[in-house]
């Protein structure tokens, strides 16, 4: 296992920027997401760690040793790619074994390693198809036993479940936590999808323009959320935000000091419907989405815009409907002018 540290480390094509002044340290055997909205610098940041793309600046450390100059294929490092890249013309075995032949490692090794990723990944039936004779999911577990079998220190993944169905997802997701769980190697992921983040992570670096906004857990960054972008980023339906200006009177009996806030932050699943006259806001419902487990309702809130709600069961809010909204205000969040949690 191997730690990583990253110092004031940048990346710029030119005179665009990408990556910005990154100070990140990822310990022995961690789980770290890196996540954030398409164009923040994620994947770029991956690559970079990898060898795949030159630094600009700053220091990549992996161990004891700096990695700035050194070549992707003396880092230490595995790969796994969103496209799964296997060899068309190659069974699974050749595919899991090609890199350590290219390597010129002895036919025996190969083929030890080679069956010891395979019973890992319970690939045993699968060792003498082609690609094309696999599903998505086979292909991609084929890619990350590829990545096993040249025994990394650190596994990096780049979105390599997007490729797959929903179904597909959730399962392999599993799969990939339980090898973490088995192998204990330090492992870098990257994903647009929050809630791989939050499933998958021991720790989660929430990127946007090519800088970090918070990193933490993820009960750290649900509950105590840095800023504005982090609070609606994490967590689905997004948390809704309003100015604190335009619930003032509404909420006048509520213990926080909404002098001190410009802003308001309340999870769509911390509101509960309740009739108009005990709630502590009031609205008229416009959307009433069904989801099976219940509903998720758009609230037009008087003089605060849209509200979702997440409504569980069976008995949801009609369309045009009148509701009121009740919360506890400790899972009211506040932010200041500069969008900064108080």
């Amino acid at each position: 296992m191997t730690s990583l540290a990253l110092s004031n480390l940048a990346k710029s094509f030119g005179p665009v920027k990408v990556i910005r002044d990154i100070d990140l340290t990822i310990e022995d055997g961690e789980f770290v997401v890196f996540v954030g909205p398409s164009g923040c610098g994620k994947s770029t940041l991956l690559r970079m760690i990898a060898g795949l793309e030159d630094i600009t600046s700053g220091d990549l450390m992996i161990g004891e040793r700096r990695m700035n100059e050194v070549s992707a294929s003396k880092r230490g490092v595995a790969m796994v790619f969103q496209s799964y890249a296997l060899y068309p013309h190659l069974t699974v075995r050749r595919n899991m074994g090609f890199g350590l032949k290219v390597r010129k490692m002895p036919a025996t090794d190969i083929k030890q390693r080679v069956d010891d990723a395979s019973a890992t990944l319970k690939l045993d039936a699968l060792m003498d198809r082609y690609p094309r004779e696999l599903s998505g999911g086979q292909r991609q577990r084929v890619a990350i036993g590829r990545a096993i079998v040249g025994n990394p220190d650190v596994f990096l993944f780049d979105e390599p479940l997007s490729n797959l169905d929903a179904e597909l997802r959730v399962h392999m997701r599993a799969e990939i936590s339980a090898l973490h769980g088995r192998l204990g190697n330090t492992m870098i992921y990257v994903t647009h999808d929050q809630i791989e983040a939050m499933t998958l992570a021991d720790r989660i670096v929430v990127l946007r323009d090519g800088r970090i906004e918070q990193v933490g857990t993820p009960r750290e960054l649900y509950a105590r959320p840095a800023n504005v972008f982090v609070a609606q980023f994490i967590g689905s339906p997004k948390m809704n935000v309003c100015a604190a200006g335009s619930l003032a009177t509404q909420l006048e009996g509520v213990d926080f000091d909404l002098k001190a806030a410009t802003q308001i932050g309340i999870r769509p699943e911390h509101l509960k419907i309740v009739p108009p006259d005990d709630g502590l806001l009031q609205g008229r419902v416009i959307v009433s989405e069904y989801t099976g487990a219940g509903s998720l309702l758009h609230i037009e809130v008087e003089g605060a815009g849209t509200f979702l709600v997440v409504q569980e069961g069976q008995a949801g809010a009609e369309k045009g409907e009148r509701i009121g909204l009740s919360f506890s205000s400790e899972n009211m969040h506040l932010f200041d002018g500069s969008d900064f949690a108080i």
